[in-house]
């Protein structure tokens, strides 16, 4: 199946959700391709064609350089990132202070 035919194969609500996740600055595009089968080439396709150009543009620069939208530049391995500040949760529950 070559690109135009797979991103055809998509729902209109599967490619609202590709779009924002593609927009988040920490979810990587292997996350996309293991929720949706999409790769990275086809995210990029998909934005182009669901974006108005100068929007796609101002993506594209914010999204090259970003090491968080690929797993294998993270600097961290496993888990997501949590800030030091962030309440923990603790069986879905969130932690009290004591």
């Amino acid at each position: 199946m070559n690109i135009k035919q797979k991103l055809k194969s998509l729902e209109d609500y599967e490619i609202d959700r590709i779009v924002e996740m593609a927009w988040e600055d920490r979810t990587p595009f292997d996350a996309i391709e293991t929720q949706f089968g999409v790769t990275e080439k086809e995210v990029i396709k998909i934005m182009q064609n669901e974006m108005k150009p100068s929007s796609f543009r101002m993506w594209r620069a914010r999204v090259q350089g970003r090491s968080t939208k690929h797993v294998k530049k993270r600097e961290f391995d496993e888990g997501r990132f949590k800030c030091s500040r962030q309440k923990g949760i603790a069986l879905n529950t969130i932690s009290k202070r004591s």
